[in-house]
């Protein structure tokens, strides 16, 4: 599946980093995957978090994705921050 840029949800920022919430049904491989999050480049920054819950299957999962680069680049990335 692809990226719901509506249901990523701003939870807390200042300073150098953003707190984020997004619910998908995707698998976490997928929504951890490089290039996900490619749609809302502008609104993510480097260290910022992702918590994200999602029910895969009908099991539910959560991760904390932690943004490795964003701003500027073609290319959104991400690491499992569990």
């Amino acid at each position: 599946m692809a990226l719901t840029s509506t249901a990523l949800k701003l939870v807390a920022g200042g300073g150098t980093g953003n707190i984020f919430h997004y619910e998908t049904a995707d698998a976490p491989g997928t929504v951890a995957g490089s290039g996900y999050f490619n749609d809302v480049t502008t609104s993510l920054k480097q260290f910022d978090i992702i918590l994200v819950a999602g029910t895969t299957g009908g099991t539910v999962t959560v991760d904390m994705l932690v943004v490795t680069s964003a701003t500027g680049a073609a290319t959104v990335t991400t690491t499992n921050g569990t």
